[in-house]
């Protein structure tokens, strides 16, 4: 035992002195193994925490999000009725749980104001889950009755930040939109909920059963049962969706479908190919880097050629020189892991940075004791890969006869390798260059508006203070009032919703109806947006009016019914007929709303969506016919305010928050111009691109070395032979296209071989 492990220490002395006496050699290597390592654990740092690492639920397998899905829905979701159905027939399932749909802001009243994030969940929330608290105990039955004074669950960042992490704040009481509520526990650190949203506090849902029938939506996450998989529990569900088809209006039923599917698949969604994508390429870089550290290795094997015969001759055995050929590779692989390791730190800070909201969980991942342990398996599988060729090339046992060495001998390898790097990376280069060219067409489609200075504001009215549709009435007239002397801005607009991809509301094209003209049958033409704006929207996002007018204060009017489409949705209601004038989508008392103007298309659904249907409905100064679309938790208290100005939009922004800050200072306000908002929604194809891109680069550089280091290799071979065809009479260009010929085959055949990766 003892002389192995001195034969090895001897491998390793003896490798760290080549390695000093060959600084190219070295540099070279290392870099390669580092960047193809370093490279591979930043990617799998990312794709682990996507979709390898176990969620941060008991038994996570289980769990499914259950519900209906509409056409302008991106998540399943249920009706308040379908879900407590649910609950007292779980069928396939073993614990089903649920928490409103949409976002819900509360304030924490009392000193030192501010705006939380507040979630409601029933009783069993945790156990289905599968969650225990860091301290406390989750909400009980009793406490998740209708009228029954709330209890809190509030986040672990919350205790750290306002108690100090205070065991004694369990207990006490946090003045919560006004009303003082009991602290019952405190989140385990790092809680997300099932659709990775953060929640600071959590409050019980207190449904009741004779209320609710015809309420919320919510979103529905269940545990199956053991031995049932997701698609077994959706045959088994279907009778139960069938009954809550049948409580949805008729003209709404064939627009709807069913969905179960793995909590996992729900948060990761569309994401999964972008992640295989990245994958694949940041293989190919690290295949590339291997080949080229054993094009190196093969060439250092080519030197030190009389040195193994020498060894050979003196009795060292086959077994010994491939061990020791071995334990050179695994060491450089080793120390190209460890810089690999640094490299792969400052790639995922790039990633983080580049990437905001372009894959879920990005922010989450980093260089933990598991991604150590990946590069640690890529540094040794690297080592055998790239070092498999020189250890077999340093047992060859026709060396042990002092055989002479030719290019020959080791040509047909190299050859090949360099060849692979080709092929890999024109399939990396052409990805690169799709992606890049895609990017670049979505950036230049129009979108039916102008965004240049254009700075938009979103804020939630407080529920304890804007409970009472009057008050929001009263703050938003106000609100109007002093947008129109802030400096810098030349008009401004509010809206409940704001494209591209702004949480628009929607309703079937089959329930708009057209007086005079017959219904259209039920499930035709899909969904239809809509938004409450006031009457600047169109001015202050330079969206056209076609035909008619845009919306004047006099549409305000109680008794006013006004309503503007987009062109998309006039020629659907109004095939070669003139709209202005018509009326359509008749009231609940029976109103028609006429058309007042027909609006320029617009992406409301971002640059890659086609455009779509879409109307417009003025938002008044009072209570109108179509307030009770204002549906809950916020209805009216969320809204953007829009405003084109003719400073920089940063300096208008400020103008802004104060005029929201006159009228009441607790309202926290989320600002950000339409150039940024576009940035968010091309998060993801830029990230791609971006990233495959320099995996692309990478391998041609790679590539670049490994075909520059055949080349030299082969003209040092052929010295020689060159001497002699030059003493005869060759021309130096004739020499020259001797020492390229090789080169460009290669690069022909890499060609060839990734032409179909394309």
């Amino acid at each position: 035992m003892f002389s192995w492990a001195d034969s090895i220490l001897q491998d390793v002395r003896y490798f760290a002195r080549g390695l000093a006496r060959n600084p190219g050699f070295t540099i070279s290597a290392l870099l390669a193994a580092a960047l193809g390592i370093g490279s591979t654990t930043a990617v799998f740092s990312v794709v682990d925490r996507l979709l390898l690492r176990p969620l941060p639920y008991h038994h996570a397998q289980e769990l499914v999000s259950i519900g209906m899905m509409a056409p302008l829905d991106t998540n399943e979701f249920m009706f308040a009725s379908g879900y407590m159905d649910l609950q007292r027939e779980k069928g396939p399932l073993s614990g089903v749980t649920a928490f409103q749909a949409g976002s819900q802001d509360c304030d924490i009243t009392e000193q030192n104001p501010v705006r939380q994030r507040c979630m409601k969940v029933p009783a069993n929330f945790f156990e289905v889950l599968g969650v225990s608290l860091a301290a406390g105990r989750p909400f009980t039955l009793d406490q998740d009755r209708p009228h029954v004074p709330p209890v809190a669950l509030i986040s672990h960042s919350l205790w750290r930040s306002r108690f100090g992490s205070d065991p004694a704040a369990v207990g006490r009481k946090l003045e919560i939109d006004g009303v003082p509520t009991p602290i019952a526990g405190v989140l385990p650190p790092g809680f997300e909920m099932p659709t990775l949203a953060t929640a600071d506090i959590l409050l019980p849902m207190q449904l009741d059963e004779a209320t609710e029938r015809e309420g919320r939506a919510f979103r529905v996450f269940a545990r199956l049962k053991p031995d049932t998989n997701a698609t077994q529990a959706r045959a088994a569900l279907q009778p139960h969706f069938d009954r809550e088809l049948a409580t949805v209006p008729p003209r709404f039923r064939k627009e709807i479908t069913f969905r179960v599917q793995p909590l996992r698949d729900r948060q990761v969604g569309d994401s999964r190919l972008a992640a295989f994508a990245l994958v694949g390429a940041v293989i190919s870089v690290l295949l590339i880097a291997c080949a080229n550290i054993a094009n190196l290795l093969l060439a250092r094997a080519v030197s030190r050629a009389p040195e193994m015969a020498m060894r050979t001759a003196l009795g060292a055995s086959r077994l010994r020189l491939i061990r020791q050929a071995f334990t050179e590779s695994l060491l450089l692989s080793g120390c190209g892991g460890v810089l690999g390791s640094v490299l792969a730190w400052a790639l995922l800070r790039a990633f983080v940075a580049l990437g905001t909201g372009a894959l879920p969980r990005l922010d989450q991942a980093s260089i933990d004791p598991r991604v150590l342990g990946f590069a640690l398996a890529a540094s040794v599988g690297a080592g055998l890969l790239f070092g498999l060729a020189p250890a077999l090339r340093a047992s060859d046992v026709s060396l042990a006869g002092g055989t002479r060495v030719t290019p020959s001998s080791v040509y047909g390898l190299r050859a090949a390798l360099v060849t692979l790097q080709v092929a890999a990376c024109v399939v990396l280069l052409a990805g690169a260059g799709l992606l890049m060219s895609s990017l670049w067409r979505l950036q230049q489609v129009p979108l039916g508006m102008q965004t240049d200075h254009v700075v938009a504001a979103r804020f939630v009215l407080g529920l304890h203070r804007y409970g009472r549709g009057e008050d929001q009435l009263e703050f938003f007239r106000a609100l109007e009032e002093r947008l129109k002397s802030v400096p810098g801005v030349q008009t401004a607009a509010i809206t409940d919703s704001l494209p591209p991809s702004g949480g628009w509301r929607g309703r079937p094209l089959s329930t708009i109806a057209v007086e005079g003209v017959p219904e259209m049958p039920e499930g035709t033409g899909g969904m239809v947006a809509w938004r409450y704006i006031t009457p600047e929207y169109f001015t202050v996002l330079g969206i056209p009016i076609q035909r008619g007018r845009g919306f004047t204060n006099e549409d305000r009017a109680p008794d006013a019914f006004r309503i503007i489409l987009n062109e998309t949705l006039a020629r659907r209601l109004f095939p070669h007929q003139d709209p202005v004038g018509r009326h359509v989508l008749r009231g609940p008392q029976g109103e028609w709303f006429t058309v007042a103007g027909i609006a320029a298309d617009t992406r409301s659904r971002g640059p890659a969506a086609d455009v779509g249907p879409e109307y417009y409905v003025v938002r008044k100064a009072s209570a109108d016919v179509t307030w009770r679309n204002a549906e809950p938790p916020e209805g009216w208290r969320s809204a953007y305010v829009v405003a084109r100005t003719s400073i920089d939009p940063g300096v208008a922004s400020g103008g802004i928050r104060a005029a929201v800050a006159a009228l009441d200072p607790t309202i926290p306000v989320q600002l950000e111009t339409m150039p940024q908002r576009m940035e968010g929604i091309n998060a993801r194809p830029r990230f791609n691109a971006l990233l495959l891109g320099f995996f692309a680069l990478a391998g041609l550089v790679l590539a670049a070395i490994g075909l520059y280091g055949v080349l030299s290799f082969l003209v040092a071979m052929r010295t020689r032979e060159f001497g002699i065809r030059m003493a005869l009479g060759a021309a130096p260009a004739s020499i020259m296209s001797l020492a390229v010929r090789d080169a460009g085959l290669w690069m022909g055949m890499g060609l060839i071989l990734g032409w179909p990766g394309l």
